[in-house]
């Protein structure tokens, strides 16, 4: 006999025990005490889990949970003729009604979720942030720089010197300190990736490759109603000032463009009324009977009309 079918014989599940399978009723009992009497239904059938160890299975009528299945697992010691009670759980089945699977807050958040009185907390270790201040620029002992820094902080310290206790804050004096006092300073700011994910964003909303740039006559970067932005942004985009564009209070592309355009189109002007033909300013006389001799009128007078019987 070869080692693969001995493997194979002693992999293959076990006849269900026959006094296990037979224990459907204290399989049922165990069921509707873990749930209620009538909500446990028809018994569905059993597995094999083990050697005389068996579960039973039985229809759930719990409203909301269709297609699950009350599991019922029974034992039976070796040479024991009495089946006992293992364990009782509520298992799916294969056309079970299931809840989606979870998906963290952070990727369910879609742009617009938020609302008012909401908070968005960033994680320390965001990608898109890097700290504001490190240290970095400060100047080195020796310099002249670092010497009017100190000078700076010698007489803020004289002039405080009635305080007994003050908070421990930034060195007075020092380049963080007048920062954070001209209300310049912050924690963090936008990293280079997170300067290359907004800038994508914004392309793909508001860029060259859209329908409306597309067919828009001119870009933006010649458009007078565009508001450069500061910082390396100002090279590649704007805020759209038109109130009649379809990006207005948007940052779009330089390469955007739409039909609002201020050089799209010069309006006509309108047309001047051609002047009046007649002159109304003079007189014109015109007698009440023409004159005899102008032909109009016969010389001598008509005869007599006969009555025609006309009342």
């Amino acid at each position: 006999m070869s080692a693969a079918t001995t493997r194979s014989r002693k992999a293959r599940t076990p006849a269900p025990d026959r006094l296990c399978a037979e224990a459907v009723d204290l399989a049922r009992a165990a069921a509707e005490e873990a749930a209620a009497p009538g909500v446990v239904g028809e018994h569905v059938g059993l597995v094999s889990e083990g050697d005389r160890v068996v579960t039973h299975f039985f229809e759930c009528r719990e409203p909301g949970y269709r297609g699950w299945r009350w599991a019922v697992t029974v034992a039976r010691a070796s040479r024991a003729k009495n089946v006992t009670l293992d364990e009782t759980v509520l298992l799916p089945g294969s056309d079970a009604l299931l809840a989606p699977e979870w998906v963290p807050w952070s990727e369910r958040l879609r742009p617009g979720d938020m609302g008012p009185g909401d908070l968005l907390p960033t994680e320390a270790d965001d990608l898109r942030l890097e700290p504001g201040y490190t240290g970095e620029d400060e100047p080195p002992p020796d310099s002249a720089v670092s010497e009017v820094s100190q000078e700076m902080a010698d007489l803020v310290d004289a002039e405080d010197a009635e305080l007994t206790t003050r908070p421990a804050t930034t060195s007075r004096g020092s380049i963080a300190a007048v920062a954070e006092e001209l209300g310049m300073r912050r924690a963090r700011v936008l990293s280079r990736y997170g300067l290359h994910t907004a800038a994508d964003r914004w392309d793909e909303e508001f860029g060259a490759k859209t329908p409306m740039a597309q067919a828009a006559p001119a870009s933006c970067v010649t458009c007078a109603f565009l508001v450069p932005l500061a910082g390396s942004l100002k090279q590649a985009f704007g805020v759209c000032a038109n109130e009649f564009g379809p990006a207005d209070g948007h940052v779009v592309s330089l390469s955007y463009g739409c039909g609002g355009h201020s050089e799209a189109a010069v309006m006509p002007k309108p047309p001047k009324p051609t002047p009046h033909a007649l002159d109304t300013m003079q007189v014109d006389e015109y007698p009440l009977r023409p004159a005899r001799d102008s032909g109009s009128v016969p010389a001598e007078p008509d005869a007599p009309t006969e009555d025609l019987g006309h009342s």
